[in-house]
């Protein structure tokens, strides 16, 4: 059976805008089944979505979300791989971390580097994540944010192009394709995860063709 892994954040988990406590889409509805549905039973899509995921950043409130420190024994334990969907760098925009998108690139080049002891570069598929609404740092919405981690989040489309270019990696840019959902300016609504599967399906088809 062929295995893609699917690695993210929030947004690869499945979160529902505007729950508290998180609440996921189910099967049926999040991206990375309706993915799984457009396969036969010869490939499987590997879950692997984590609220407040980050690239090389540790969160002290919730532990265990620097990403770059999991994906060695994610890719053991999943071994072998035939392709990688990674989408990371949205949390990495919080203003506790206080980082630029060009230091937010360079988590993402780290994780790229572990991901490349296990997988061949052009069988990865970089993602830069939708963009943050303009709104997203409002009380109500997610404080952890501000006007600046909006910004930051939309300059990550062109770094990541340049990056992938740079590893050969192939690309995609989700905000070219959905947005983030007006609840919460930051989770994609379910129209947001349809579109999406289909636009990773056929990212994915030169990599598996």
């Amino acid at each position: 059976m062929r295995q893609i892994l699917a690695f993210g954040d929030s947004n690869t988990w499945g979160l529902i805008p505007g729950t508290y406590p998180q609440q996921r889409y189910p099967w049926k509805v999040r991206w990375t089944s309706l993915l799984q549905e457009k396969y036969d039973d010869e490939v499987r899509i590997v879950e692997e979505g984590l609220c407040g995921r980050t690239t090389v950043f540790e969160d002290e409130l919730r532990p265990g979300r620097k990403g770059v420190s999991s994906l060695e024994y994610i890719t053991e334990s999943h071994y072998p791989l035939d392709a990688v969907i990674l989408m990371l760098g949205t949390n990495d925009c919080k203003t506790s971390y206080n980082v630029s998108a060009h230091t937010i690139g360079k988590g993402i080049e780290r994780c790229l580097n572990e991901l490349e002891k296990h997988i061949s570069a052009d069988n990865i598929l970089l993602v830069s994540p939708i963009s943050l609404g303009e709104e997203v740092w409002k009380p109500e919405k997610d404080p952890e944010f501000d006007s600046e981690s909006v910004e930051k989040s939309k300059e990550l489309k062109e770094i990541y192009r340049t990056i992938a270019r740079k590893h050969g990696t192939k690309f995609l840019a989700a905000s070219d394709y959905v947005k983030a959902s007006d609840i919460d300016d930051e989770h994609m609504d379910e129209e947001g995860h349809r579109i999406f599967a289909d636009t990773v399906y056929e990212k994915l088809a030169p990599i598996l063709a």
